[in-house]
């Protein structure tokens, strides 16, 4: 196994429960990582059957310009698409970041970390 980690993910997004960070919108950062079979990458020198980090940050961009109130529900979109559509990946995390969050106080950011194996994506996809 091995893992394949795309940090800090700059995006600008207009998440939250307020209606005002629906209008201004704030800065993110998003940390991904993916962990899957890389031993047949090793040794055949080919994209296609690794984890391509180009698809994963074209995953986080579109995500998160989907607004949601939640960081933890454009987690969870980015999480499913993952396992859609990348076959190898067996376990991924993703933390999302709001910079400079509006909460009254000296706070640099706000994290949410979630972590989902495929075979527990393959449980909650079926309920």
């Amino acid at each position: 196994m091995g893992i394949i980690k795309l940090t800090n993910i700059r995006v600008y997004a207009y998440h939250g429960c307020l209606v005002e960070e629906g209008k201004i919108g704030s800065d993110y950062r998003v940390d991904v990582a993916v962990r899957a079979n890389l031993q047949p990458s090793a040794g055949t020198d080919s994209l296609r059957d690794t984890v391509d980090y180009v698809h994963i940050n074209r995953i986080v961009k579109e995500e998160m310009a989907i607004r949601s109130k939640l960081l933890e529900h454009v987690s969870k979109r980015i999480l499913d698409r993952i396992f859609e559509e990348i076959a190898i990946a067996e376990e991924a995390t993703v933390k999302v970041a709001k910079i400079n969050p509006p909460i009254g106080g000296n706070v640099e950011m706000v994290t949410i970390e979630m972590t989902l194996e495929r075979h527990n994506h393959k449980q909650q996809s079926e309920l």
